[in-house]
């Protein structure tokens, strides 16, 4: 303390050259931290920056730069006119400074968590200008800074891209992972190439990576969405272990990782599981939100839920204050739990007040389907909730949305509209199967079919089918390109021989379902059954089929694992009355390219044997 009074005494009672006001700068910065807290108030001090202000243009760039640098421990405010005099000067000089001073000046800015624009933007100019110039450590150091200015120089983004590539090797794993770190930050989109050649690497020497760089080429990995099995393979082998020393953030993101890419490995989901009630009170509600996101995507309840979801629970009633602010981490949380029929009514009631109804539709982040899967699921799922819900008027708007959206990218994909026009040849007709979404709010479609208790098609689809007319006109061929896009997906590695082979369905052995006696047929087209009940009424023993054609992204990556989205649906299509019924696309999409008799054959087996099995049940 006499220390630091000697020095402000010092200040007051002489003017001082540049390089003495430096000097004061460095012995302040170096007092014991307790000193230093009080010092942005003493008017002492206050003095000793003023003239600094005054003298800025005398300061050699050394000593500007010293003296930026004594602001960081000294903790002088971001918007403290010094470092206005400072960012001023420093932009003036930037083109005479190296490259190695830009980038420690535009650190120590990041460190004062002050926002310099125009800095940054003379930075990347320069080294954009100088790019051969730069070091290796430089390359990383720039990126980093990149990454904390929460900005992309677009002229920039071909030489990072090919600096990457060139000295991939070179770089040391802690480097790879700054990279990356950069690279999400300021949401640079890289080529998949780029991304599965630092994920090659890093899949290959894990175990020597620290877990906080593995998090962060983990965060680009989810960014890119890139499929790396390799790599996920081998984060389950590693990561495990290291889940208890692991900070909250860090668990969040990779537990993140995995629901983002729908990648499921249940021995680092009941880690994850394991460790979160002990540090549950660290969570932000963030945090929270995304932990309950991802098991619930994932559909999986771990082996200590009774213990797992209440704490969760209970730090989102403890955050409950920050959702006014961040009205989406509730609403991903109450998802994430409805995924696994949870629906704590407190938490319901509060995010269907009208106040903060009003907050998610002013939110930067599209919010209505989320708002719209909630409330409807707590319409089917909680009959005795008595809480605030979604107003009738946005659930028709949202409605509204959710077919528009439909009739232009769900209806029309090419494995629906060859059911659907199969369907009707097989039971007579488009007023026999309605191509629609039973439960909007799912956002997938159904084809829907009635049978009578004879096992007979039943008309119902006696309104205007708009969207049969539209797409029955489309001409989609089916290309064996299309097929592969189809069957494989942009992320999806297994062959369709795989997976074709791991799951034939009773009979199906040869593709033919004709030999298997099940109830009912196929009516000739045109013909009519003898039941026709009046448009809306339903027969009391009419069994009602929700056929699900599905594709590889309603499941886990690489499985038959459904999603919690998809696991909802289906059980709230049954808690409706309907029978749910798979076409799921490891059986339908080879099929695609068969003869017409096949695909016929295959789904009377699929619609009559059903409703046999219905029945008897």
């Amino acid at each position: 303390a006499e220390e630091g009074d000697s020095i402000l005494q010092c200040v007051a009672g002489c003017e001082g050259s540049p390089g003495i006001l430096t000097d004061y700068f460095l012995k302040l910065s170096r007092l014991p931290a307790e000193r230093r807290a009080a010092l942005v108030s003493d008017p002492r001090f206050g003095a000793l920056c003023h003239r600094a202000v005054t003298a800025i243009r005398l300061f050699s760039t050394p000593d500007l730069i010293q003296i930026l640098k004594a602001c960081v421990p000294l903790a002088v405010p971001a918007s403290h006119p010094l470092l206005n005099a400072c960012e001023a000067e420093f932009c003036r000089r930037a083109w005479d400074m190296g490259l190695e001073q830009l980038l420690l000046v535009a650190d120590c800015w990041r460190c004062l968590d002050r926002s310099v624009p125009s800095y940054l933007g003379i930075l990347f100019s320069y080294a954009n200008l100088h790019w051969r110039d730069l070091t290796l450590p430089q390359f990383v150091q720039l990126l980093y800074i990149i990454g904390e200015g929460r900005r992309s120089p677009v002229d920039l983004a071909q030489k990072v891209e090919s600096t990457i590539l060139k000295h991939l090797d070179a770089f040391t794993l802690e480097e790879l992972g700054a990279i990356c770190l950069g690279l999400f930050k300021s949401l640079s989109g890289i080529s998949d190439h780029v991304m599965r050649r630092i994920a090659d690497r890093v899949s290959l020497q894990m175990e020597d990576m620290s877990t906080y760089a593995l998090v962060n080429v983990l965060k680009m990995l989810r960014y890119t969405r890139m499929d790396h099995p390799p790599l996920m393979r081998e984060l389950g082998k590693v990561i495990p272990a290291r889940i208890p020393a692991t900070n909250i953030q860090g668990i969040m993101h990779i537990t993140l990782t995995y629901s983002s890419l729908h990648f499921f490995d249940e021995g680092v989901l009941a880690a994850v599981a394991a460790s979160l009630p002990s540090k549950v009170s660290y969570c932000r509600s963030k945090d929270a939100a995304k932990f309950l996101w991802s098991f619930g995507c994932l559909d999986y309840e771990p082996p200590n839920e009774e213990e797992f979801y209440p704490s969760l629970i209970n730090q989102l009633h403890a955050k409950l204050h920050e959702f006014s602010k961040f009205p989406e981490h509730l609403l991903t949380a109450l998802l994430g739990l409805a995924f696994v029929k949870r629906f704590p009514e407190e938490l319901i009631d509060f995010a269907f007040r009208e106040e903060f109804v009003q907050r998610t539709r002013g939110s930067k982040y599209e919010l209505n389907k989320d708002l719209f899967t909630l409330g409807k699921s707590v319409e089917i799922e909680c009959p005795t909730y008595r809480g605030n819900r979604l107003p009738p008027q946005l659930s028709q708007e949202f409605t509204e949305m959710a077919s528009s959206f439909a009739e232009q990218e769900i209806y029309v994909r090419p494995e629906i509209l060859e059911a659907t026009s199969l369907l009707e040849s097989m039971l007579g007709g488009p007023e026999y199967v309605k191509n629609h979404m039973i439960l909007p709010h799912t956002r997938s479609s159904d084809l829907e079919v009635h049978l009578a208790t004879d096992g007979h098609p039943i008309p119902f689809n006696f309104k205007d089918p708009v969207a049969t007319k539209k797409l029955k006109g489309m001409g989609v061929s089916l290309t064996d390109d299309l097929m592969s896009q189809l069957i494989q997906g942009r992320a999806h590695n297994q062959s369709p021989t795989e997976v074709g082979n791991e799951a034939r369905i009773p009979g199906q052995e040869r593709g033919d379902a004709a030999g298997m006696p099940c109830l009912g047929g196929a009516l000739p087209a045109g013909s009519t059954s003898q039941a026709e009940p009046k448009p809306g009424h339903w027969q009391p023993q009419e069994v009602r089929l929700a056929l699900q054609v599905s594709n590889r992204n309603h499941f886990c990556y690489g499985s038959r694992r459904l999603l919690g989205l998809h696991c909802l649906k289906r059980r709230q299509l049954r808690l409706l009355g309907y029978t749910v019924v798979e076409i799921p696309f490891w059986e339908w999409f080879p099929l695609l390219k068969r003869t017409r008799s096949e695909k016929l054959s295959y789904l009377h087996y699929k619609v009559f044997c059903t409703a046999l099995l219905t029945r008897a049940g």
